[in-house]
């Protein structure tokens, strides 16, 4: 089972409006046939001739919005037919007015076959899309070596799935580092940033001997990528962590971001991480950042976020209390504080509009749970 999540950040993001790309609820495709029995059963049961015939005329442009060509052409075809049978008795449609459904019945065929040929097109590119930004942010694993994690993960930007912000964890030869981070900016703009910094780390991870290294490649990758930028002062921040073999105790070094929090049981404090400059603005005296150890007892837990959690506002202009929230949302599953976080989020400030990103990091039990 994965335990993360990444889906779009506003409420219902994630579900689309019929009218806005979704598939038709099955009302809108049932209306066209509501409409024709609804008709024909009213100029039956009806003891004088109705003048209702006018509303067969929308059923053809109803029918496009949920069906295909031939469906389309076979409703219009009905329409055509219900006009024309006697027993109906619609106002006998003279030849401009039959002529008139036919033509709107044929350009609807049309207009029917242009939709589904480019909602086709459209889903194909949704869908490499899709795999392109999953490929950025891959799911986490329920546990790498000793560590527990879950993430949770929000881009703002409508119909994405990533945005600036980003996270991992890997296991390597000098063990579990995990990485979370912002990056200037967000939406599809910041994509190659995240992709590019997700890469060194990676890299780094296998290459570099102790955390403060990770963190030089990392700035040295933003500030080469700077360079050949538009954006000549791009930055961003991040916090890095690594873990012992027995996940006892973390290394954490903060650039820019942050600190995360110590959730220990209903407890929930800031650690005391000192910060060096964002990443892409050069480290300080040409040198890695310091870090920090930190002793991690059983039960303990880390919860690292991006400022879409802390900075989110109500309709006061409140910010997010998110160390006394998170005290109170405290649970021994990483996903479960991860989703309760979110969903508690959502009540403190329903329009969120920065990318939202949360990490939970704790070490695994002796039994593997």
């Amino acid at each position: 089972m994965n335990r993360v999540t990444v889906e779009p950040a506003r409420p219902d993001r994630g579900r689309r409006g019929w009218l806005r790309g979704a598939p038709p609820p099955w009302w809108v495709r049932a209306l066209p046939v509501v409409l024709i029995a609804g008709v024909c059963t009213a100029t039956l049961i009806s003891p004088d001739p109705l003048d209702i015939g006018f509303l067969l005329g929308a059923i053809p442009p109803l029918a496009v919005l949920s069906y295909g060509p031939w469906a389309t052409a076979l409703l219009g075809a009905a329409v055509v037919a219900v006009l024309n049978v006697p027993a109906f008795h619609l106002d006998s449609p003279g030849n401009t007015d039959l002529l008139t459904i036919v033509f709107v019945a044929v350009l609807s065929v049309f207009v029917s076959y242009v939709r589904s040929h480019r909602d086709a097109q459209l889903d194909l590119e949704r869908t490499v899309a899709e795999a392109a930004q999953r490929a950025v942010v891959p799911p986490l694993p329920e546990r790498v070596g000793a560590v527990r994690c879950a993430g949770l993960y929000r881009a703002a930007q409508r119909g994405t799935l990533v945005g600036g912000d980003f996270f991992d964890v890997r296991e390597g030869p000098y063990g579990v580092r995990a990485v979370l981070g912002d990056v200037q900016g967000h939406g599809l703009s910041a994509i190659s940033t995240v992709a590019s910094l997700l890469g060194a780390f990676r890299e780094a991870v296998l290459d570099q001997p102790d955390l403060e290294s990770v963190a030089a490649r990392l700035d040295r990758r933003l500030v080469t990528d700077s360079a050949s930028s538009r954006y000549p002062e791009l930055f961003a921040t991040a916090v890095l962590l690594e873990f012992s073999p027995d996940a006892r105790s973390v290394r954490l070094v903060s650039c820019g971001h942050p600190a995360p929090l110590l959730l220990r049981g209903r407890e929930a404090t800031e650690v005391e991480l000192t910060a060096c400059l964002p990443l892409g603005l050069g480290l300080p005296g040409g040198g890695p950042p310091a870090g920090l150890t930190l002793r991690l007892e059983p039960g303990h837990s880390l919860f690292l976020a991006s400022d879409g959690v802390s900075e989110a506002r109500d309709g006061d202009g409140a910010f997010y209390p998110l160390p006394d929230r998170l005290a109170a949302l405290a649970d021994s599953d990483p996903a479960v504080l991860a989703e309760r976080v979110w969903t508690d989020l959502l009540r403190h400030c329903p329009a969120v509009v920065d990318d939202v990103t949360m990490l939970v990091l704790t070490s695994a039990s002796p039994d593997g749970r």
